[in-house]
């Protein structure tokens, strides 16, 4: 007879391969069809709300893995904050201004200039839509839950009201403002840039040293002395009006072979030998403040008293350090912000700025420059200085240099007229709600704090055309109108007709009806043609898309990547506490960059960027949530093929172990019902039980604390070691030999049926496409198991007597499996089964070893047990009788065929 057709193997339609690739689109269109995210706020209308508001992406360009890590974890947590009872509104946003859709729609072939601004922005936005959806498919296919159907994006009316609103707002409080600074400013993008939109990269770097002759000396210097001042940006001579010396700080007069120059003190040693002075030394010493008002020849312009900047003066500065250069520092007013205070806010005097919005010197600075881009006239300049014998010395230095994030080029300080939003008034709140965050990883609060505490007044305006206009209109006298009445008018028109109206109308007609000032006694108005910076309008989200969309404010939770502590992080606490007197959100967490796995950033440029959705159409989205969820995230990160070979294991150990839970459930005709109560079973099953008991919480409060990692570890942990290397293992026995009924089996099956369960809830928020799955074989949840809820286990037990006696025989258990593989090693036995053991143990050891199994040789995987009196403790000899041709056990039994006892009865039932 052939006895494995009486075996209950097990049995199931749930594939071992995942196939994730091919099921997963189904799954998620199911759930769209099914209207699974409505159904999950319904399903929690009356519970406390948990709100992650969600950081736009640019909408431009396919998702990269940045965006895909990103949006895997926010989707982690709006689920597993779901399955522990919260109401979770999600609204998914886009930022959708900015140069890189003009730039993209230039390049496609539209024209601003000829085909006019409000055209051009309508294909702008045609363009951005497009970007949006392409971005929106990316997302969803890696399992995101949220609102898609009605995201915000920056460009839609309602948001760009809000935004106008809000402007108001900080503009009544007297936060806005117009004025005259040196931004950071993009020749190649012909725009100011915020500090978000600069990177710094190495760029090699001139380095001079130029001699400035002195012309009135005060009586203090004689005229054939010199000022030695050093600078890394030879294009800004041409525009000095200054040098600055500390006033406090010791400076000397030095006659050397080159002539009389005017140094710090404490550097003359060291700068003399690197002029080439042979020769030197030091004719007296003066206190900065000394030589203030001493005035200067330009070496560029001497003798041409037509020149704006022929001559210049000695000016007092207290930045000035003996760290770099000379302790004489050339000052440029539009080309440094310590520069522009220097010349323009404590000497009153007018800022030179002769660089044009493209980068290139204007007039100005003489037809010998006109039109050279800056970069271009180090060489120039350098090369005339020499010539005019004032050049001490030229060197290069290699050194981190700002550039525009987006073109990748060199971007310069430039003096322009801005508009800016006033952080020194609300510097001091700023850093109060700073505290008042719970930062993830805690050296945010740090960050933020020093971020804020150093930062400028920001300027908002962009020169460009897609974005969202500065609601600003001017009187014929040039005031500019900021009134209340004004911009909720101006708001009141792009909620109705959207921020294009800006561009279609007359200024006179974006006005109020019957609108007059006594600046305007002609009735004559013109508009702002500055936009707004990107970040402004990201940054009032908590307006336009939270508090217009009835999520509250503040939010529980903003999640983005760790430059946005300088972006998102950074406007939207700036814009949401000047405008609402608080931080927009109660906590903030933060992940890294994903890098190769040779550590270095993915990039299109570096061919080393590996696209999600070449991941999802191979391995399938719920690896790479499994990756998402693996990786310490708050780190840089790193994906590539090793890497996924290894993910995509980990998830079939994942798949195979919750398969062999399900197939031993008698093709899933096993259901809850049939479950024997916890208190009634056999210890070794409530052991197993009360470790799953125990994961719970363990798993909640990683979830909870953003430790998914730590979640996901302790999930594969105990399916490794107490399921798949310990209790599946010597259960098999049980579940296929047994009769279908017999208690013991059942026994088993409970906790099989309840481990199943348990897994699926918790992996439900990493693994969402798989555990739905399972839940279509299991049907813990009537429709969906992301409308459950986390498992509870009730467990009525003695769990501190069980866990004792269970320490007690799994330590005689660890004894038994090293006798048993010294005695394979030594050819005593083969397979464990081959094997009878004889244990000598200590009255406690057999008491509570008989407490926790009736079966010690069922449970410890051997065909016999015996107790010894004296002896070793575990000693192994092979078993005798003969093999059971049903269950391989070794029996001395006489039944027919040789069947075990055991075997024998299952038969006959």
């Amino acid at each position: 007879m052939d006895y494995k057709d009486t075996l209950h193997m097990p049995k199931t339609k749930f594939e071992m391969r995942g196939n994730l690739a091919k099921k997963e689109p189904g799954i998620q269109q199911r759930w769209q069809d099914m209207h699974l995210y409505e159904k999950m706020l319904a399903q929690r209308e009356d519970a406390k709300p948990f709100v992650l508001h969600d950081g736009p992406p640019y909408a431009n360009g396919d998702i990269h893995l940045g965006h895909a890590l990103n949006k895997i974890l926010k989707d982690v947590i709006n689920r597993s904050h779901y399955m522990e009872g919260y109401r979770v509104p999600y609204i998914p946003g886009w930022d959708t201004h900015g140069l890189p859709i003009e730039t993209a729609v230039t390049k496609a072939g539209y024209d601003r200039k000829k085909m006019g601004i409000a055209e051009f922005r309508k294909v702008c936005e045609q363009f951005a839509l497009e970007q949006v959806e392409k971005q929106k498919k990316g997302f969803l296919a890696l399992g995101s839950i949220g609102d898609y159907d009605h995201p915000y994006l920056t460009l839609r009316k309602s948001f760009e009201a809000k935004q106008i609103e809000v402007f108001g707002k900080m503009a009544m409080d007297g936060l806005i403002y117009k004025g005259l600074k040196p931004v950071y400013w993009s020749p190649s993008s012909e725009t100011a840039l915020a500090e978000a939109e600069v990177e710094y990269k190495d760029m090699k770097t001139p380095t001079i040293y130029v001699k400035f002759k002195v012309k009135d000396g005060k009586g203090i210097l004689d005229e054939d002395t010199y000022f030695v001042i050093w600078t890394t940006t030879p294009w800004t001579i041409p525009a000095n009006q200054g040098i600055s010396l500390n006033p406090r700080m010791d400076y000397a007069l030095v006659n050397t072979d080159k002539g009389k120059m005017v140094m710090l003190e404490e550097l003359v040693d060291q700068l003399c030998p690197e002029f080439g002075c042979e020769k030197y030394e030091i004719i007296r010493t003066f206190k900065g403040k000394d030589l203030e008002y001493i005035t200067y020849e330009h070496p560029l312009y001497a003798g041409d008293e037509s020149h704006v900047n022929h001559e210049g003066f000695i000016m007092m500065a207290d930045y000035v350090t003996a760290d770099a250069g000379t302790g004489c520092v050339h000052t440029a007013s539009a080309f440094g912000a310590d520069d522009f205070y220097t010349v323009h806010n404590k000497y009153k005097m007018d800022v030179l700025n002769n660089v044009d919005d493209q980068g290139n010197l204007t007039a100005e600075a003489g037809d010998w420059l006109e039109g050279q881009y800056v970069f271009d006239a180090n060489k120039t300049v350098t090369v005339k200085l020499d010539e005019l014998g004032v050049l001490l010395k030229l060197s290069w230095l290699k050194h981190s240099y700002p550039h525009d994030w987006r073109t990748k080029k060199p971007i310069i300080y430039r003096a322009t007229t801005q508009w800016f939003a006033s952080i020194d008034k609300i510097r001091d709140e700023l850093l109060e709600q700073i505290d008042q965050v719970h930062w993830t990883p805690s050296w945010g609060q740090q960050r933020m704090h020093n971020m804020i505490a150093d930062r400028d007044d920001w300027c908002i305006s962009r020169q460009r055309a897609w974005g969202v206009p500065i609601p600003i209109i001017y009187a014929e006298d040039d005031t500019p109108l900021m009134e209340k009445e004004i911009f909720d008018h101006v708001a009141d028109l792009f909620r109705q007709y959207g921020s294009n109206v800006w561009f279609e109308r007359e200024a006179k007609d974006l006005l109020p009806d019957g609108y007059s000032t006594p600046h305007s006694p002609n009735g004559i108005f013109r508009k702002e043609t500055d936009t707004m910076d990107v970040w402004f309008d990201s940054g009032s989200s908590h307006t336009g898309a939270m508090l217009e969309r009835g999520l509250g404010y503040p939010a529980d939770l903003y999640f983005e990547g760790s430059d946005q502590y300088r972006g998102w992080f950074n406007s939207s606490l700036i814009v949401g506490t000047a405008v609402h007197g608080q931080s927009p959100y109660k906590a903030c967490l933060s992940h890294g960059f994903v890098m190769d796995e040779k550590g270095v950033k993915m990039s299109k440029s570096q061919w080393n960027a590996v696209a999600p959705k070449e991941i999802t159409k191979k391995q399938g989205a719920d690896v790479l949530r499994l990756w998402a969820c693996s990786v310490d995230y708050q780190a840089d990160v790193s994906m590539g093929q090793k890497i996924l070979k290894q993910v995509s294991n980990d998830y079939r150990k994942i798949r195979n172990t919750l398969r062999f839970l399900m197939a031993n459930l008698d093709n899933n005709t096993f259901t809850k019902a049939d479950c024997l109560p916890f208190e009634e079973l056999a210890p070794l099953n409530q052991y197993i039980l009360v470790k799953l008991e125990k994961l719970i919480p363990e798993v909640i409060t990683a979830y909870n604390e953003y430790r998914f990692a730590d979640a996901v570890s302790a999930m594969s942990n105990i399916m490794t070691n107490e399921l798949s290397a310990y209790y599946l293992d010597y259960t098999k026995d049980i579940l296929y030999c047994d009769a279908e009924d017999d208690r013991e089996r059942r026994e088993v099956q409970t906790v099989l049926y309840t481990a199943c369960e348990v897994l699926t809830k918790l992996l439900a928020p990493v693994l969402c496409h798989t555990m739905e799955e399972v839940n279509d074989y299991m049907h813990f949840e009537e429709e969906s198991i992301h409308l459950g809820s986390f498992p509870e286990l009730h467990l009525n037990i003695d769990e501190e007597s069980l866990m004792k006696d269970m320490d007690i025989a799994l330590n005689i258990r660890k004894d038994v499996l090293k006798a048993l593989e010294e005695a394979r090693a030594a050819q005593v036995i083969g397979k464990s089964l081959e094997a009878q053991i004889f244990l000598h143990l200590d009255a406690d050891e057999k008491a509570a070893l008989d407490r926790v199994t009736k079966k010690p040789a069922q449970w410890l995987i051997v065909s016999k047990v015996t107790f010894a009196e004296d002896g070793d403790r575990v000693r192994v000899e092979k078993a005798p009788g003969h093999i059971c041709p049903r269950c391989w056990t070794y029996t001395e039994s006489e039944n027919e065929d040789g069947l075990c006892d055991r075997c024998a009865a299952v038969l006959k039932k």
